[in-house]
């Protein structure tokens, strides 16, 4: 039975852009949903007179989450469900409108080159600032003491370096990651500040980036892995990072995700873990146990391809020293974009872009198990994040 039909729609309050400032901090997790275009079909199509694009802020400090919807903070679903990040102190999220406007052919979509602020806290939340930043910015990263960020610039082969300064970003740095056709695409710092990974997804590697000072170099190491490279994370004891690569999207094929040893000399890769077809988006729990990871599994494609799929999956992995054992698999609503662990670990909530839902899973010790929680948004949900705060 399709997941929809099993589980009922728990009711949650909605609050229209109000107040956050009684929020405990930790508690966030922010959805980011685009207006503009629909993959439901499994063929993709621009929207004609879209709802604007919105924010989806979730606070896990009470249960069911308190919802707050912000409509008009731009952003897109081309691109790894990255394109969002918190400050460790929840005030803001930057995020990245990846894409100004699409055309007929949904490959070749118009790159922006906008990063937004979004305050979290006071009266409203809103936009409150914007930053000119690369072309097509996609996954960023925001590192623990919250005063830098990194964003990869997809369409021109760059990682802009934000310097975070009270409510003021500013672009500090433009460094060139590879040559255009090689799509950087996301990027990730590890939990002592001092080293990010980016994929470059069309070259088929990571690169290494050393940060001293807030000022950060490119090493010359290219890193190979498995597939195209994609949405990327580091755990948080900063030992391994996890890159998920993918094939034919469109077909049967199993995808990995890579482990990266980042205490080796040279790091280097050291294991690769079947995960299963069109890996879009995992996250690792804030403890480091767990690993979700969302596939496709041809709930992506269209109705009359015969790969097509009703449904997706959410697999669990757990962590055992520098590998991952298998732990469960759960079917979960068509086209899975992000999944995200609450700060406490208690929760997960996957975005499931046909049914334009949030679905929240309870967590335990043996896995993840059916919450009646599902919280509707206001658009087809492209990225979800929560904060990285020291430890």
């Amino acid at each position: 039975m399709n997941p929809s039909a099993r589980r009922v729609a728990a009711i949650v309050c909605f609050v229209a852009i109000t107040c956050l400032g009684d929020t405990a901090t930790g508690d966030i997790l922010v959805s980011a949903n685009e207006g503009k275009y629909d993959l439901s079909s499994g063929r993709g199509r621009a929207i004609e007179n879209p709802e604007p694009d919105s924010l989806t802020i979730l606070d896990f400090a009470q249960f069911p989450p308190r919802v707050n919807h912000v409509t008009g903070v731009a952003n897109s679903v081309i691109g790894p469900p990255s394109n969002v990040a918190i400050t460790p102190d929840e005030r803001f999220a930057l995020v990245a409108n990846s894409v100004s406007r699409y055309t007929d052919d949904p490959k070749k979509p118009v790159p922006d080159d906008v990063l937004q602020v979004v305050a979290l806290r006071g009266a409203a939340s809103s936009v409150v600032a914007r930053v000119k930043v690369g072309q097509q910015p996609s996954g960023m990263a925001i590192n623990r003491a919250g005063n830098l960020a990194l964003v990869a610039n997809r369409a021109d082969g760059t990682v802009s370096v934000l310097s975070i300064e009270v409510d003021k970003v500013a672009v500090r740095e433009t460094i060139v990651i590879g040559d255009v056709a090689s799509e950087p695409s996301d990027v990730a710092i590890n939990p002592a500040g001092t080293l990010a990974l980016v994929s470059l997804n069309k070259a088929g590697v990571v690169r290494v980036l050393q940060i001293v000072d807030h000022h950060v170099e490119v090493a010359e190491r290219l890193i190979p892995v498995y597939g195209q490279p994609y949405h990327l994370q580091i755990m948080p004891d900063g030992l391994l990072g996890l890159v998920a690569g993918a094939g034919n999207q469109n077909g049967p094929d199993a995808d990995l995700l890579t482990l990266i040893d980042l205490t080796a000399k040279p790091i280097h890769t050291i294991d690769h873990v079947k995960v299963g077809t069109g890996p879009e988006s995992f996250d690792i729990s804030p403890d480091g146990r767990l690993v979700a990871v969302v596939l496709m599994e041809g709930s992506n494609v269209a109705a009359d391809d015969p790969q097509r799929a009703e449904h997706a999956w959410l697999r669990l992995w757990k962590r055992e020293g520098k590998s991952l054992t298998k732990l469960q698999e759960v079917k979960i609503g068509r086209i899975p974009e992000g999944v995200c662990f609450t700060p406490d670990g208690k929760y997960l909530v996957v975005q499931e872009h046909a049914a334009k839902r949030l679905t929240v899973f309870a967590v335990g010790a043996d896995g993840v198990k059916e919450t009646a929680v599902q919280v509707p948004i206001p658009g087809f949900p492209s990225a979800l994040r929560r904060a990285d705060r020291p430890r």
